[in-house]
């Protein structure tokens, strides 16, 4: 089984190679990798070039926003399943996508996620938040539910009748994309209960007060579109992130 990873990247020279080098210490032996970078006035490029290997493809030129970006690298994976690794974040250690492959050797499962951790942006090895999925039941949906987004791994079928990001939305494409595929496509999907995934805190959705209120409507227009929920949903979503901050043990 081919595994088709996308991360995209604007400005991001300082993190970029953790990125790219988790995906290069992946036990899995078929991994492409595609990086698509907004043509970063930085060093971003010149990272990524020094970290070539067979199996990358790269692709620097300006696009609009990161959901268009993503949408150019879906549509040049040539996988059987497809996941991303944003710029800022890293996998969690070599066997994450022999696990992926492992859960899809069921020929029912669409789609695999697990668990993330939130790390500093200073320092990944301190914990901010820990989000725990948990198995996917329908009528989760209608309570805010969602599996980490950068977790996520789908086969290519999913994309092909279900489509890809809908750059309408600058913030939220990646809920309203959850929405339509575990909503109205009905997927099927397996839950792997760990790890998966670090993701540097002081992302686009919560940077400030403005981007907050942004991803709020965007999430909310989102769910009315699907009809999935309206308020109530966006409510229980925004409250279940409070016990991603009780990290017993986990800052020690």
């Amino acid at each position: 089984m081919q595994i088709s990873i996308v991360t995209v990247a604007y400005r991001a020279e300082a993190t970029i190679g953790q990125a790219i080098g988790s995906v290069a210490a992946q036990d899995h032996p078929d991994v492409e990798h595609i990086v698509i970078d907004g043509a970063s006035p930085d060093l971003t490029l010149e990272v990524v070039r020094a970290m070539m290997r067979p199996g990358m493809i790269v692709l620097s030129e300006p696009d609009r926003g990161i959901y268009d970006a993503l949408n150019k690298g879906i549509a040049r994976a040539s996988g059987d399943v497809i996941g991303l690794i944003h710029a800022d974040d890293f996998l969690a250690h070599p066997q994450v996508l022999s696990k992926v492959a492992a859960a899809f050797e069921d020929p029912d499962v669409e789609a695999v996620y697990g668990d993330l951790d939130y790390v500093a942006r200073d320092n990944p090895n301190r914990i901010r938040r820990h989000w725990t999925a948990g198995p996917f039941m329908t009528d989760k949906l209608r309570h805010g539910w969602m599996p980490p987004h950068p977790t996520l791994y789908l086969r290519r079928q999913i994309f092909e009748a279900w489509g890809t990001y809908d750059t309408g939305y600058r913030i939220a494409a990646d809920y309203d994309a959850v929405l339509r595929y575990f909503g109205r496509g009905q997927i099927r999907s397996a839950y792997i209960p760990e790890v998966l995934v670090k993701m540097r805190t002081g992302g686009i959705s919560n940077c400030n007060i403005r981007r907050i209120l942004q991803k709020s409507a965007e999430d909310y227009r989102a769910l009315r579109h699907n009809r999935i929920g309206g308020l109530s949903a966006l409510a229980a979503k925004n409250l279940s992130k409070i016990p991603q901050f009780v990290l017993p043990g986990r800052n020690a």
